[in-house]
């Protein structure tokens, strides 16, 4: 019985030490945070990297590497030394608690300050590996097939818009998506698969704040193939609702210029 006091003893009082550091640090990160929020960025840094001396592991390291992120990210407008902090959450702990949000800001960073798409596209692959969530990982897939739209490879983006589709069919992103096809499809020069793309749109979205988008695109193809009547009907039957009235204008002046010469 002596013995096991013996050995327990130390770890009583050890224990109400820990909780004490513990607790310590967690002051310390909400004056951090209170020095971030007043706008003293150099201020929250400096408390951020002591805490970090002096914990040097575990859950609250992982806390302040990712609000030093935020900090080079979004204050210091230093995207270089974020994404590096970003990258040590991961290394740390991928599956903690600030795993997928530094996952997150990797992959937009490269997308959109570095604009190194390719590896972006890497970056929201691992997201939807990650995450077991249908609207969030129906976003990275937007934002795949967006990339590749910016990158100018039309056929790639297609298949990535259709695997949307195809992986998650009741996202709220299902809607943009299937216009997003008919602009491609546009791109593509494959106007006749347009009309049926079309039709089933509308069946399922009959109201669309796309709609008159997509008929924009339809009177298009009539004018690209040489249908100017048809084309110019199309075009005038948008004149009260579509959202570019002078592009709208010049389409149907072209086209009557068009139709006169001949």
């Amino acid at each position: 019985m002596k013995t096991l006091f013996k050995y327990i003893l130390p770890i009583l009082f050890i224990l109400p030490l820990l909780a004490c550091e513990v607790g310590q640090g967690e002051q310390l990160v909400l004056k951090a945070n209170n020095e971030w929020i007043k706008g003293r960025n150099h201020s929250a840094i400096e408390i951020f990297k002591s805490i970090l001396k002096k914990y040097p592991s575990g859950e609250l390291t992982e806390e302040v590497l990712f609000r030093l992120g935020e900090i080079y990210h979004f204050s210091l407008n230093n995207s270089m030394q974020a994404i590096s902090y970003f990258q040590e959450v991961m290394e740390i702990n991928k599956n903690g608690p600030f795993g997928l949000d530094a996952q997150e800001y990797i992959a937009e960073i490269m997308e959109f300050t570095f604009k190194d798409y390719e590896q972006a596209i890497i970056e929201y692959q691992k997201l939807i590996h990650m995450r077991d969530e249908s609207q969030k990982n129906s976003a990275y897939q937007y934002r795949i097939a967006s990339i590749y739209v910016k990158k100018q490879n039309y056929e790639q983006a297609f298949a990535e818009f259709e695997i949307l589709l195809r992986m998650y069919p009741k996202s709220t992103w299902v809607e943009t998506t299937q216009f997003k096809i008919l602009e491609t499809l546009y791109t593509l020069d494959r106007c006749s698969e347009i009309q049926e793309y079309h039709n089933n749109f509308i069946d399922s979205y009959p109201d669309s704040k796309y709609r008159s988008e997509m008929k924009f695109i339809i009177a298009a193809c009539f004018e690209d193939k040489g249908m100017l009547i048809k084309a110019y009907k199309e075009f005038k039957a948008l004149e009260m609702d579509y959202a570019h009235p002078a592009l709208l204008k010049m389409k149907i002046e072209n086209i009557e210029k068009r139709i006169n010469k001949n």
